[in-house]
């Protein structure tokens, strides 16, 4: 009797679990701009919970190599995310942080394993993406989602900084 406890403990532990093997399939459009002086926009990626607080930092692209780290110091130019998780981490964060990205659509794959997704109970959230640029605007765009259930691509669309943003869950 007491193995059997045992197992039907262990099955149910099992069952109440989050799922953690979805992955997150961000697509993020950062537009070509015809301007005089045109630098590549600094970009945050997160993950909000119902309540607007930030639940995981996926993606964070800025210029690391600049002198003086005066690279980072125009991370709290993308103020949503600075004033909600960024001002706490550090930088260049493994597995988030990396070089600014060319005009073009930029396809991004999180596994809900090996990245902050795994924190995340299953549930309603929405995916931010924050744009800023040097001699340019800023920029932020909401897509909702629903995390550890596969399902439809929702997207939204920016209109300066940011062009067409989609999520889907795998």
């Amino acid at each position: 009797m007491k193995r059997t406890v045992s197992l039907l403990t262990f099955a149910g532990a099992a069952v109440g679990a989050p799922a953690m093997a979805a992955d997150l399939a961000v697509t993020v459009e950062i537009p070509r701009l015809s301007v005089a002086e045109y630098h590549k926009p600094y970009v945050a990626i997160w993950v909000e919970a119902p309540d607007a607080t930030a639940a995981a930092t996926l993606a964070v692209w800025y210029d690391p190599d600049s002198k003086e780290d005066k690279g980072e110091k125009w991370l709290k130019d993308m103020r949503q995310w600075w004033r909600k998780a960024g001002r706490t981490m550090s930088f260049p964060a493994d597995g988030i942080s990396s070089a600014t990205r060319a005009p073009g659509p930029q396809k991004l794959t999180f596994s809900g394993a090996k990245s902050q997704l795994s924190k995340l109970k299953p549930g309603a959230y929405t995916l931010v993406v924050e744009a800023a640029r040097e001699v340019g605007g800023h920029e932020a765009v909401r897509v909702p989602f629903t995390w550890g259930k596969p399902g439809k691509t929702a997207s939204a669309k920016g209109t300066a900084e940011l062009g067409a943003v989609s999520v889907t869950v795998k």
